[in-house]
């Protein structure tokens, strides 16, 4: 599922805005206050920012400023900011596009679907490398290499997809929640406590225990660095 940090401090306009994302299959993090922003950015994998500018903190230029130091993640503002030399200062700041206020719902919509639709493009990687382990995105196949040659890794779809998720997050740690949203699409709600313990361990079984770490108290972590190509 793909992820939108949306920073805009009008709760019901926020509350909004997310409600229709939601609705339209994507996972969203609101926050009201940029010290909020920087720690969901920080914490959890975003696709896409939507930001005000003028908000109670700070300055959501300066906020992209910090995203583009660290990150090439897509950012769009959403202000009622409208003269020129605003829109000049947004893009100059790192920002992808511009909506000011008051807006249509349905092209905030359509241009969030054409960013997820770009970054398919850049994402576009055809295998991910870790340690002696790579998966073919194409072909949703693991394979592992050791003295013997190339070894297929006969996995079940929730292993491969909890295996990917650690890979494409390599040497972050991951929470249990995490794993459940990213590979259930759920919030652990009506799913066993045991679920994510019992198919990491699975998984450990089949590729050996040194990839994958236990962090008390707060998740797992892939212990080898990725490539992707």
């Amino acid at each position: 599922m793909r992820t939108i940090l949306l920073l805009e401090d009008d709760e019901n306009l926020n509350r909004g805005i997310a409600l229709k994302l939601q609705k339209e299959g994507y996972q969203v993090f609101s926050a009201f206050q940029i010290s909020e922003a920087e720690k969901l950015f920080d914490e959890n994998r975003i696709d896409l920012v939507i930001s005000d500018i003028t908000l109670p903190d700070g300055n959501g230029l300066e906020f992209c400023r910090k995203i583009r130091n660290k990150s090439k993640v897509f950012v769009l503002f959403l202000t009622a900011m409208d003269s020129e030399i605003d829109m000049v200062n947004g893009y100059d700041a790192g920002a992808d596009d511009y909506i000011t206020k008051p807006f249509s719902l349905m092209v905030l919509v359509s241009k969030v679907q054409a960013f997820m639709r770009r970054m398919e493009g850049v994402c576009g990687h055809n295998r991910i490398l870790s340690g002696n382990i790579e998966v073919n995105y194409g072909e949703m196949r693991a394979l592992k290499r050791n003295a013997d040659g190339v070894t297929p890794l006969i996995l079940s779809k929730k292993e491969l997809q909890i295996m990917i998720y650690f890979m494409e997050n390599a040497r972050q740690i991951l929470s249990k929640e995490q794993i459940l949203e990213y590979v259930w699409d759920v919030d652990g709600q009506f799913v066993d406590d045991n679920t994510v313990p019992v198919n990491i361990s699975r998984l450990k079984g089949k590729i050996g225990n040194d990839y994958i770490q236990n962090v008390r108290g707060m998740g797992y972590i892939w212990t080898e660095e990725s490539v992707q190509e």
